[in-house]
């Protein structure tokens, strides 16, 4: 029996359990779970993959929680069109177990004021594949808040896609605090449409091994922003990969992502910014900053730009660094204790981020949680 094939038997033995679906539904479950049983999980051999390694997914065992099957005729006609089941196995997977579809609908000029809250909780010792399908009109606003929490072992593996109409604005953030056992894979695959303007806050505190893909292709005089916090410790291992692709000219781009490192934690950070042969007056910006508040923590940052076009703007960067001397000692003689000092200047470090949060119940559950975390290693 091949690597492979070992890897796919439990989820081939799940899949068949699958109750039954429409012609479309069925054609696109089958098609993504020959893909997944083609390539298997992606190894340390990839290079995508080159940091993470997702043995531990690969070797458990989690039965599928259950799905209805059921998706409607609106999300048929762009469930997959935007996200790529070809180069990505967990997507393909998530596809294949493609059950009941969170479809959220934004018509034409709404501004919705209220934040449209989708929660993932997902039982223990279980597997889940939820699918997110947010669709924006022209000119329409709206405010997203995803969350992800669970207790004990299991398998998150989640998909959205987001479809931003000509001259939309959407705000959307995703707020990880799972248990530090869980197994959590996700990827956001994101079309700004023409003039239109998203923003992404990734917030990653829990998990025990976590991947987060997130992708934009961006139209003409369309703009995004990516940001991003990660906190780890223990064994925590997190992975940040990220791709804006400026297909078309005249668009801007905005990317911070910081990381807080301690313990034996590691975490990843790959940015990739691509600009096409036609998207002529890019504007991108890329900054990746970690601060390691241990020696035995390790941290991987590889931003990168692939450009095709040469009347562009684009900057990238990366910083790894550690609590500055000059500052702890200006702290501890004003009369603050050292781990105190520590946990002031670790909070001014992610403050640049929570700043940038404009959901009022988002921001303070992050500062609660940051202080409670400074607050057991100033103990």
């Amino acid at each position: 029996m091949t690597a492979v094939s070992e890897q796919t038997g439990a989820w081939l033995a799940e899949f068949t359990k699958l109750p039954p679906a429409e012609g479309w539904l069925k054609e696109l479950r089958e098609r993504a779970f020959a893909r997944f049983a083609e390539t298997g999980f992606p190894t340390t051999h990839d290079e995508e993959w080159r940091f993470t390694n997702v043995a531990p997914i690969a070797r458990s065992s989690f039965p599928v929680a259950k799905t209805l099957g059921q998706v409607s005729a609106d999300a048929q006609k762009h469930l997959g069109r935007y996200v790529d089941l070809n180069s990505n196995a967990f997507v393909a997977l998530n596809t294949a177990f493609l059950g009941n579809v969170t479809v959220h609908q934004i018509p034409a000029g709404a501004v919705i004021e209220q934040p449209i809250e989708i929660r993932h909780t997902t039982q223990e010792g279980t597997a889940s594949h939820p699918r997110v399908l947010i669709l924006v009109g022209e000119n329409a606003q709206c405010t997203i808040v995803e969350t992800y929490t669970g207790d004990g072992a299991y398998f998150m593996n989640a998909v959205t896609e987001i479809v931003l109409g000509q001259n939309a604005v959407v705000d959307h953030y995703k707020v990880q605090r799972e248990s530090r056992e869980a197994f959590h894979v996700a990827t956001m695959q994101v079309q700004v449409g023409r003039s239109a303007n998203f923003s992404s806050h990734s917030i990653a505190l829990g998990g025990a091994l976590v991947r987060n893909d997130a992708n934009a292709v961006l139209s003409e005089g369309s703009h995004a922003t990516l940001n991003g916090l990660y906190i780890v410790n223990g064994t925590q291992h997190v992975d940040n990969h990220t791709v804006i692709d400026h297909a078309k000219p005249h668009a801007t781009s905005h990317e911070i992502y910081k990381g807080i490192l301690d313990g034996t934690a590691n975490a990843v950070f790959n940015g990739r910014i691509i600009v096409r042969v036609d998207a002529q007056k890019t504007d991108s910006k890329q900054t990746n900053k970690n601060l390691v508040l241990s020696d035995n923590a390790v941290i991987h940052t590889k931003p990168e730009l692939q450009i095709h076009a040469d009347d562009v703007r684009c900057t990238h960067g990366a910083t790894i660094g550690q609590l500055d001397a000059e500052s702890m000692f200006y702290l501890q003689s004003r009369g603050i204790g050292k781990k105190e000092a520590r946990a002031l200047l670790t909070h001014a470090f992610a403050q640049d981020i929570i700043d940038r949060v404009k959901v009022q119940s988002v921001k303070e559950d992050l500062e609660h949680f940051l202080n409670e975390k400074l607050h057991e290693h100033a103990e």
